[in-house]
C-alpha cells in the first residue's frame, strides 16, 4: 500500500458556505468521492484514499460543520443541505460522473444524489450507511411528530449554551477516540485524533460543531427506501456485525437497491474501513477497477 502520498487541501463555497475538501491527484483520471459520517472528518479516509489514488482522482469532503469545512451560522445541518454541498462539490470539479465511497451519515446525501443524478453517478459504496433501522423509525413513529420536534428543539437549545468540551492535551483526545472504537490501533487512533482537534485558547476541542448530531425529525420524513429504488449504479454495501446497526441482506433494506452487491466484515463494526482496512481496501480495488 502507497504510504507517502499527501493530499492537497483546496475548499469551494456551497450555499455561503467555505467547505474543504482534500484533492488526492491524479489528475485526468475517473473521480472517487469519498464522505464521511457524523462527528469525523476527511482524514479519517487517509488510508483508503492512499490506495485508490494510483489509479483515481481521489476526492475526501469535509462535510459542512466538520473537519476543516465552516459551520454553519444557523446550525443548517440537515440532509437537504448536506446533499446541495455535495451536488456543488461535483459541480465544482467539473465532474459529468462521479464513483462515491460514503460511511455511516455521510450515505444518505450520497444515496439521494444518486437517486436524483442517476447518470452522474458510477458506482456507490455504502460503509454501514443505510440509516436507522426500522425498529428506531418504530420508536419515531411512537413518540409522534410533536413529541419529536420538542426534543429537537428542546435538544438544540441545550446544545447551544453548553461550554464546548475540551481537552487539556491531545492524548486525551487520542485515549477518547480509542474508547470510541476498540478496533483501532494506536496509530490510527492518534491519526483520527490530531486530524479531528483544533488548538483553542482553553485547550483542545473537536473541530466538529456540536450541533451537526442535532438531527431534524423532517430529516427522516422521506423513507429511505424510496431514494434507493431510483439508484441505477451498481452499489456496494459494506456491513459490520460488531457495530450496532442490522445486517442490510437480512432486514429488507437491500433488496430496494436494483444492481447491489453485499459484503459482511467479520471483526469489524460500524467503521469498517480502520476495523478492517486492508480486507476493505480489496473490496473497493475489486468493486471499483482501473478503467
Amino acid at each position: 500500500m502507497t504510504t507517502n502520498i499527501e493530499p492537497v487541501s483546496k475548499t469551494f463555497d456551497s450555499q455561503g458556505l467555505k467547505l474543504h475538501y482534500l484533492d488526492w491527484g491524479s489528475a485526468g483520471a475517473p473521480i472517487l468521492i469519498f464522505v464521511h459520517g457524523m462527528n469525523d472528518h476527511a482524514r479519517s479516509w487517509d488510508w483508503a484514499a492512499r490506495a485508490m489514488c494510483r489509479e483515481w482522482r481521489v476526492i475526501a469532503l469535509d462535510l459542512r460543520g466538520h473537519g476543516d469545512s465552516e459551520w454553519s451560522p444557523d446550525g443548517a445541518y440537515h440532509i437537504a443541505y448536506y446533499l446541495l454541498d455535495f451536488t456543488d462539490l461535483v459541480d465544482t470539479l467539473g465532474a459529468d460522473q462521479v464513483s462515491i465511497v460514503a460511511h455511516s451519515m455521510g450515505g444518505n446525501p450520497a444515496a439521494r444524489f444518486a437517486a436524483l443524478y442517476p447518470q452522474r453517478v458510477h458506482k456507490l459504496v455504502l460503509v454501514d450507511a443505510m440509516g436507522p433501522n426500522a425498529s428506531v423509525i418504530a420508536r419515531w413513529r411512537k413518540q409522534g411528530v410533536v413529541n419529536l420536534s420538542r426534543e429537537w428543539m428542546e435538544k438544540r437549545r441545550r446544545t447551544v449554551a453548553r461550554a464546548p468540551r475540551r481537552f487539556a492535551a491531545i492524548d486525551q483526545a487520542v485515549e477518547r477516540m480509542a474508547r470510541a472504537n476498540k478496533h483501532l490501533s494506536n496509530e490510527q487512533a492518534h491519526h483520527l485524533a490530531i486530524h479531528g482537534v483544533r488548538r483553542y485558547d482553553d485547550g483542545y476541542g473537536w473541530k466538529y460543531d456540536p450541533a451537526v448530531g442535532n438531527f431534524l425529525p423532517e430529516d427522516f420524513a422521506f423513507p429511505l427506501a424510496e431514494y434507493w429504488r431510483e439508484i441505477t449504479a451498481p452499489t456496494l454495501i459494506c456491513w459490520g456485525p460488531d457495530g450496532w446497526t442490522t445486517n442490510p441482506a437480512t432486514d429488507g433494506s437491500s433488496a430496494n437497491f436494483r444492481d447491489h452487491r453485499h459484503i459482511t466484515f467479520e471483526s469489524a463494526g460500524h467503521w469498517i474501513h480502520h476495523d478492517q482496512l486492508d480486507a476493505f481496501v480489496a473490496a473497493l480495488q475489486q468493486f471499483l477497477p482501473a478503467e
